[in-house]
């Protein structure tokens, strides 16, 4: 019976985000052997894709090794970083696999490292030897380095944003892997650069530019020698040697072929290149357009501080217009992250009164406190169940939270820095969109997953955060200034 050897240690790294990525961070997904197969069981996530494949395949034998993730963020420390790696590495060398899978991101930053996601990957090889099969998941916002495709057996990437194809992306690794070990195929694959970092507001996969880029690369795929063709939109927001946009291909032994795909691909990319790039609505505007909209619920989403994307939930912009509106209908904040509000709350219990600032308490940066005083209407344990498309099944903890009251505004501030993407964190909180006018969340993409069903009317804003829209403003220094727009700076 072959032996399969799963990991995981999968994180986005934000350079522009001021709050670094410890190992207590690692606790929100931190699992290995039966725990996590039975964690990962019947979730849409890519552990969940591997007992999938375990059960469809009897004749594997799967080792669940250590399983780590944590929210998108600041780079990852360097202890943190060894400790997680050194002890994927320590279990590999233990020998006796027939093959290994690993879930990564592929947009790892890591203090002092130039290309994290691809070290962990020469290690592994190391410790696996060069000619042990070897299977890799990545983000479909990986940051690719072309080194990758020649350490690994196959790779694949997600083709859905929101990804909501993380456990079939899994599946897809494994199979192919299964195929390699039986000596059914010979897989080879190439990576292929595109001159240009992309925003990622406007690489959804149900229309627009990225669409048309995912159903080119299902076009490829008619070849039965293609393996897999993904594009890769790449993490905005990670300033790294290897930033940009990408396009990865695996063939069954014909790397020219692979090459010329994934050209191809990249050239496509290029095609639609300025089409990416869009302009939103400042908070004032955003807000004023919901306020006034005839359908309800209206979501506003500022995107600038998306947790998922890097961002802090503490950039104070969305709120601020919000209150200044003054609005006489139902609205709902979701959510800022600040333990000492939280601890406050429990302190005063619900019903009682609270008072104080909400955002730029980690950073100035983006805008001063916003002053308020209200109500505490609701307190919880800050543990939850993703029930959405996305990462469904999936067990989140933020730590004690609490619902604060302000007219008609209810805010929720959270212990820990989690994500408002599925319709779980609203519940926990005892919100019903239906009983909302208008839902002011820190979100990007990945909220329309479960979301579009219930809101009719979507408003994308643009206000100062570590993922907001123009990345030209950023303080880029290692991602190379002729990637385009970076390149205009220097005009």
């Amino acid at each position: 019976m072959p032996r399969l050897a799963i990991a995981r240690f999968s994180h986005e790294g934000n350079s522009f985000s001021p709050v670094p990525t410890g190992l207590p961070e690692f606790r929100r997904e931190w699992y290995r052997g039966q725990e996590a197969e039975a964690v990962y069981r019947g979730t849409t996530t890519e552990g969940g894709g591997a007992v999938a494949f375990l059960d469809a395949n009897p004749d594997w034998r799967g080792t669940f090794l250590r399983m780590a993730g944590a929210t998108p963020a600041g780079p990852v420390t360097r202890d943190a970083f060894e400790a997680i790696v050194g002890e994927i590495v320590d279990d590999l060398r233990d020998g006796g696999w027939d093959a290994v899978f690993l879930s990564l991101h592929g947009a790892m930053l890591v203090d002092g490292m130039d290309v994290a996601d691809t070290e962990i990957v020469r290690r592994v090889r190391e410790a696996i030897g060069p000619d042990l099969p070897f299977g890799v998941s990545l983000d479909l916002h990986a940051n690719l380095d072309p080194c990758i495709a020649d350490l690994v057996t196959f790779a694949a990437g997600f083709k859905e944003h929101p990804h909501t194809d993380m456990k079939e992306t899994a599946e897809r690794v494994l199979h192919v892997l299964d195929r390699a070990v039986k000596g059914e195929i010979r897989p080879v694959g190439h990576i292929a650069k595109l001159d240009a970092i992309l925003p990622s507001i406007n690489m959804r996969t149900a229309e627009g530019p990225m669409a048309e880029l995912e159903a080119f690369a299902r076009g490829l795929e008619f070849d039965p020698r293609i393996l897999d063709a993904s594009p890769f939109g790449g993490f905005s927001y990670g300033d790294t040697v290897v930033a940009g946009a990408g396009a990865l291909v695996f063939v069954d032994g014909d790397r020219d072929l692979a090459r010329s795909a994934a050209e191809r691909v990249v050239e496509e990319f290029r095609r639609r290149l300025d089409r990416f790039y869009i302009t939103l609505p400042s908070a004032e505007e955003g807000i004023a357009r919901a306020l006034r909209s005839e359908q309800r619920p209206v979501a506003v989403i500022d995107s600038g501080d998306n947790p998922l994307s890097g961002g802090i939930a503490d950039t104070p912009e969305m709120l601020r217009a919000l209150l200044a509106a003054e609005p006489e209908v139902p609205v709902v904040v979701a959510f800022f992250a600040d333990p000492g509000m939280v601890e406050r709350c429990h302190a005063s219990g619900v019903g009682g009164a609270i008072d104080g600032c909400l955002g730029g308490r980690i950073s100035r940066d983006f805008g001063a406190p916003v002053p308020f005083a209200g109500t505490v209407l609701r307190l919880t344990d800050g543990d939850y169940v993703n029930a959405g498309p996305m990462m469904h099944g999936l067990p989140m903890s933020l730590g004690r939270t609490a619902v604060i009251g302000v007219g008609q505004v209810s805010i929720i501030v959270t212990t820990a820095c989690g994500s408002a993407h599925d319709p779980a964190f609203l519940a926990l909180h005892g919100i019903d969109t239906a009983d909302v006018a208008v839902l002011c969340v820190k979100a990007k993409n990945h909220f329309r997953a479960a979301f579009t069903a219930l809101c009719p009317v979507m408003i994308d804003i643009d206000a100062p955060g570590p993922a907001a829209l123009e990345i030209s403003r950023f303080p880029f220094r290692l991602a190379p200034p002729t990637l385009y727009p970076l390149r205009n700076k220097m005009d």
